[in-house]
């Protein structure tokens, strides 16, 4: 009888979904996605176009081997970052566990950094909570012994009426791996000021699970503070609906304070110019609100034409008075893709911000493949003043990473590279230039002892590679002239790609391990000539579409007769510089996440630092 009532229940709540859906869309007040491009997930990069010069930025390499250079901690299941700008600085907020999700013990961690690109060790900001030895959780068996709370939060930072951030947290009760500490019957959240100095004040309860024993706190509640400021924070927080929709996970299922009593995940949202708000959750559901999050037009639905699964979505206000919303659009966590919107409700383009997925170096519970769950810096809290717009997530539930994504939008670029590096502005060399940036494999401006500028691409890391992208006009005949100067010709290599405008190439040149330079002849390659450590290298690179032929020639050597592309391509607009082989898996028959997955081999192990330094890359239409 039951099971008959709930698919009843069940198809119930699909119709109403499916008649609010018909409705919002016949309003035309609902965001939607118009445009046409769908990303492909056989390729990490989905073939979508990059948004030009987006920098993606590892800043934190999970290490259970090298914790120094890591977390501190060597703890390796790391997510769920969020962002604010506040004091002339960047913070990223995000929760840890040793190994999996909802294994204890865990804690949260906070970084910093001025500039986006150079960031602080993580600290702990709220740290492992011991949970009352003898505490039952309702309706799950078992006894807490020896216990940890488990961390969970949609929501990182708050920044008051009177300019002062704080950051929150939330503790719940996991009574085993497979127990949901977001049911509701937590212990509750927390909250803490940072201060402009970069310390910490003291950490107070915000609001508590009912199911808990207030009593047995580790922290007082916030009406216990001597600091008025606080308790006005707290007030300011506990009295405005927006910040407290993204509370509903971890609240009881019945609190009067969360508007939307629903399970509708990863809330966030904007305003459009009317004063509506859109909302946004995860599975790329979107609602209305007129009246700041009291209450909301229709039941969140599936935005009309959005492709999203069960990772995060980001929409915001970008400082070009249009909109954007970050997200994977797949059934799978990758790419890491944004579309953009002049009005805040039909969207339009699709184009990459991450396109590549590091391998899982380490096992662990309900880890997830790809750059996923990601996170902006909300409207009150903080404008980066070189009006980017910027987010953070997580890559496998491992490593911590953040992008800056210039504004305005664009995949389109309208004159030629001209980058001789040493030329440009300081700042704005790699402008036009998309960056994958790790911590063991680093592609930066670099001046070197003679005090001129190279872009460097430097590798020690066994499982990834550095890269470095620049887009140019789309052409069918094109030159392009670029210098490199290896510092060893024994190990590493760079791999020089011309692609189309989805990512696809047509012809590879490769600084290979053995001190040849050579290029991809279909399955094989062929040498062009030998190359030297430390010695410049101007090779110039001429390639026709319509023949799929090319030529290269090396300094003052003689040009090479025609050559093969080893693929076809529509046109050349994209020239990648790579130090490794490009990455195949995970694809979408890869086997999903299980429980006995393995740490990968070597996993600590530093290999021998390859560096390529490029002086320059012109290119021009024929």
């Amino acid at each position: 009888m039951n099971t008959i009532l709930n698919i009843k229940e069940s198809f119930l709540a699909v119709v109403i979904t499916i008649a609010s859906c018909t409705a919002a869309v016949a309003q035309n007040d609902t965001v939607k996605y118009v445009g046409k491009t769908l990303s492909n997930i056989d390729y990490h990069h989905g073939q979508l176009s990059p948004a030009v010069g987006v920098h993606a930025t590892q800043i934190m390499r999970a290490s259970r081997e090298h914790p120094e250079k890591a977390d501190g901690f060597g703890w390796t299941y790391n997510h769920q970052p969020m962002m604010a700008y506040w004091n002339n600085t960047f913070f990223v907020e995000y929760l840890s566990d040793p190994s999996g999700e909802h294994i204890p013990p865990s804690q949260t961690l906070l970084m910093t950094s001025k500039d986006g690109v150079n960031w602080s060790m993580p600290k702990v900001i709220f740290p492992i909570y011991r949970i009352p030895d003898g505490w039952k959780k309702e309706g799950v068996e078992g006894v807490a012994k020896n216990l940890d709370a488990i961390m969970h939060q949609r929501m990182g930072f708050y920044t008051s009426n009177d300019k002062r951030l704080f950051a929150l947290a939330y503790y719940g009760i996991a009574m085993d791996e497979k127990d949901d500490p977001n049911d509701g019957k937590g212990i509750g959240r927390v909250i803490r000021e940072i201060y402009k100095d970069g310390t910490y004040g003291p950490i107070y309860f915000i609001r508590y699970n009912k199911s808990w024993d207030k009593s047995k706190s580790a922290f007082p509640f916030y009406t216990q503070a001597k600091d008025k400021g606080l308790k006005k924070a707290c007030e300011e927080i506990l009295s405005t609906p927006l910040v407290l929709q993204q509370w509903v996970e971890e609240a009881d299922r019945d609190d009067e304070l969360i508007p939307l009593q629903k399970p509708y995940k990863a809330f966030n949202y904007y305003h459009l110019p009317n004063g509506n708000v859109v909302g946004l959750w995860k599975h790329a559901l979107t609602s209305i609100s007129k009246d700041e999050g009291k209450t909301w037009e229709y039941n969140p639905l599936r935005a009309p034409g959005f492709v999203n699964s069960n990772a995060k979505i980001w929409g915001q206000k970008t400082s070009d008075n249009r909109y954007a919303t970050v997200y994977n659009p797949s059934e799978y966590r990758w790419p890491l893709a944004i579309s953009t919107s002049n009005d805040g409700l039909n969207y339009t383009d699709l184009l990459l911000v991450h396109g590549e997925i590091s391998p899982m170096r380490y096992g662990g519970n309900y880890k997830s493949v790809g750059p996923q769950y990601v996170r902006g810096i909300t409207e009150k809290d903080g404008t980066p003043p070189d009006g980017n717009l910027w987010v953070s997530y997580s890559m496998n539930k491992e490593d911590i990473w953040v992008a800056s994504i210039p504004v305005p939008v664009t995949s389109v670029v309208t004159e030629n590279a001209n980058d001789v590096f040493n030329n440009l502005p300081d700042g704005q060399e790699l402008k036009l230039w998309n960056i994958y940036n790790l911590s063991w494999a680093s592609a930066k401006i670099e001046k070197k002892d003679d005090g001129k500028k190279w872009l460097t691409l430097r590798d020690h890391d066994l499982f990834d590679y550095s890269r470095a992208e620049r887009v140019i006009p789309f052409a069918e005949k094109v030159e392009a002239t670029f210098t490199v100067k290896p510092e060893q010709n024994n190990h590493g290599l760079l791999q020089v790609e011309f692609q189309n405008r989805q990512g696809l190439p047509a012809v590879r040149l490769v600084f290979d391990s053995d001190g040849q330079l050579k290029v991809k002849n279909g399955a094989r390659h062929s040498g062009v000539t030998k190359y030297e450590a430390n010695k410049e290298y101007t090779i110039k690179v001429t390639l026709d579409v319509k023949t799929r032929s090319y030529t290269v020639k090396v300094n003052d050597e003689k040009e090479s007769g025609a050559k093969i592309f080893y693929a076809p391509v529509d046109g050349i607009s994209r020239i990648m510089f790579r130090t490794g082989e490009q990455r195949y898996t995970p694809n979408p028959d890869t086997a999903p996440d299980v429980e006995d997955y393995d740490d990968l081999k070597n996993t600590g192990m530093e290999i021998p630092e390859a560096v390529f330094n490029i002086k320059s890359l012109v290119t021009k239409k024929l």
